[in-house]
């Protein structure tokens, strides 16, 4: 925890705490000392408050709890734009050959664009499932450690894998996969190297084999038993198919929840991308054990992947947040869109109008992003204690100008300007561009490197 004293107060502003009565003030403020929220409340801060270094009148403005995504693969950035009309199978077979040649500059730069275009839409934790290890790469990891670090956002690192190649059924090419026991070994590694399980941790780390289809159920297992073993927590993809759930039936002979729980991977430590294909028994099974769910609704669309059944999962009690997914499949990159998605697509369902509300989208992008990521006890709502972790959203504009409700305003309407965003108590952006990092230096590093990319991959 900092030890500063020193305070900020935010004044005049709608505020939308996403505690756990959903407490909202139409006029309120937040009062950030050091690292931590100190209070929350209607009308004016208190009076009398020492060391007050700076206030902000945000007349205008709606604040929230900062965005968490919940999933994301960083250096899909530059492939963007590609495999434009393939389903899921037909798009990794069209892109692993390219991906299986990327490089510790060409990651660094993804990382780099995909942290960017996520902070300045309000993101303050993110993550990134990378699982794809080209022997000879460089140091992958600490790239995207180190872009997080300079964008100034906290991060959770998946550590991902792969050892099931084409030889042995799967998808990705035989060359760009590890073995068992280096991608355990490397894992293990990257979790001594980096994770931090303290409150107000920056960084940490999650073990994440690939996918059914792509790792072994021995890589499955142990990896499991690495991360309990550990202390951290579990990430993987599921259910997002139903090519996956037939390949699941061939190979294993039974679904993806029942083989997942076969592993060992249901849990309340384990959280699992996309869950499109559930039935009420695998519903069940992920309330009854609290494993979290990363709902992707762009890219489920973009892939023709299907609409999960979020709100029978919200019903059964399933911890969901949102997920932007890689930018090969969400090219916009961007996480507050996915609020409005959400709740969009999610009225194309059974449901249909009674699917997801405003609030609700608004704590699945928040709230629910920290609970399945671990972290709600220290982030995901405004309330003292918690760390200042926040957004000022901009609703004074002709785009949101004749909608009251600002929560309405923000979900509903076109994607809101972010005025300033906190993450720890320090500011990392300020009407809309990034304070630490060079956004125009980034998007020429990107497009150099996707350049690069390409050319290796068309001499292959």
């Amino acid at each position: 925890m900092s030890t500063t004293s020193q305070r900020i107060v935010i004044e005049n502003c709608a505020v939308a705490t996403v505690d756990a009565v959903d407490t909202e003030y139409a006029s309120g403020h937040v009062v950030i000392a050091g690292n931590r929220i100190e209070s929350v409340g209607a009308g004016k801060a208190p009076e009398g408050l020492a060391d007050v270094v700076r206030r902000i009148d945000a007349s205008g403005h709606l604040v929230t709890p900062g965005l968490v995504n919940t999933h994301h693969h960083y250096y899909q950035w530059i492939t963007r734009g590609l495999a434009t009309d393939h389903n899921l199978f037909d798009w990794l077979v069209a892109l692993y050959p390219t991906w299986a040649r990327i490089d510790e500059p060409m990651v660094r730069a993804a990382a780099q664009g995909s942290l960017a275009m996520m902070a300045r839409g309000g993101v303050t934790m993110a993550m990134d499932h990378h699982y794809v290890f080209p022997k000879d790469s460089g140091d992958l990891s600490g790239a995207i450690i180190g872009a997080a670090r300079e964008t100034g956002v906290r991060f959770t690192l998946a550590r991902g894998s792969m050892d099931r190649s084409e030889k042995d059924g799967g998808l990705p090419p035989d060359f760009a996969v590890e073995t068992l026991e280096g991608a355990l070994a490397a894992t293990e590694a990257t979790v001594d190297e980096h994770h931090d399980p303290s409150f107000d941790a920056m960084t940490q780390v999650a073990v994440a084999p690939c996918s059914p289809f792509s790792v072994s159920t021995e890589l499955l297992r142990e990896g499991a038993e690495l991360a309990r073993r550990l202390g951290v927590r579990l990430h993987t993809h599921g259910s997002e198919t139903v090519e996956e759930e037939q390949f699941c039936k061939e190979l294993f002979g039974m679904g993806p929840t029942d083989y997942f729980e076969s592993t060992g991977w249901l849990g309340e430590d384990v959280w699992m991308a996309h869950c499109v294909h559930m039935n009420d028994s695998d519903i069940a099974a992920f309330a009854r054990t609290k494993t979290g769910v990363a709902h992707c609704p762009s890219s489920n669309a973009r892939l023709a992947a299907g609409i999960a059944r979020v709100p029978d999962m919200l019903a059964a009690g399933v911890p969901v947040g949102l997920g932007v997914d890689g930018t090969a499949s969400n090219e916009s990159g961007e996480l507050h869109t996915e609020l409005r998605n959400a709740l969009l697509i999610n009225r194309l369902g059974a449901h249909r109008e009674a699917a997801l509300n405003a609030r609700q989208a608004l704590r699945l992008g928040t709230y629910g992003g920290a609970q399945v990521l671990g972290r709600a006890r220290e982030t995901g709502s405004l309330e003292a204690g918690k760390l200042a972790d926040l957004v000022l959203w901009n609703l004074d504009t002709l785009a949101h100008a004749s909608i009251a409700d600002p929560v309405t305003a923000l979900v509903f309407g076109a994607a809101a300007p972010v005025t300033a965003s906190f993450v720890n108590g320090e500011q990392i952006v300020e009407n809309g561009r990034l304070l630490h990092v060079d956004e125009d230096e980034i998007a020429r590093s990107t497009r150099a490197e996707a350049r690069r990319l390409a050319a290796i991959a068309a001499r292959a």
